[in-house]
């Protein structure tokens, strides 16, 4: 019988090939018509996103938003998307909120970051390289 290894024991820490992030410590996203922060990504898929943010946002609302890339060419690359609120509720960290949010404008840019972020926060067992 095969065993899996426990996440931070020696065996699993020896077969991880990247470091593991927090993903909201990277990407803020920022009011496209203000430029100003309004929280940093906390999960992303092709359909939509969560937001963490220190003020609660309106819900059933559409949100004009940004996000500035990492680029090697010029100091960001924007990523100008618009998004619909649907929920938010207080974040498990006191004073930050989370916001769920649909993708309604430049669903192919925003699949193509998710599918990055996808591949760069993966594991790849040694076993399968």
């Amino acid at each position: 019988m095969q065993t899996t290894p426990v996440p931070e024991s020696p065996e699993h820490i020896e077969k991880r090939q990247i470091t593991r992030h927090q993903l909201g410590a990277y990407l803020q996203v920022f009011n496209q018509c203000t430029g100003r922060p309004i929280g940093y990504l906390g999960n992303v898929s092709h359909q939509g996103l969560m937001l963490i943010s220190p003020l609660p946002l309106m819900v059933d609302e559409l949100f004009e938003l940004q996000l500035r890339l990492p680029s090697s060419l010029h100091p960001y690359q924007r990523l100008d998307f618009q998004a619909q609120s649907h929920w938010c509720r207080e974040d498990v960290t006191p004073g930050h909120f989370d916001t769920g949010f649909s993708l309604v404008g430049n669903q192919p840019a925003f699949a193509e970051l998710t599918d990055a972020l996808t591949r760069y926060f993966s594991f790849m067992h040694t076993e399968d390289a």
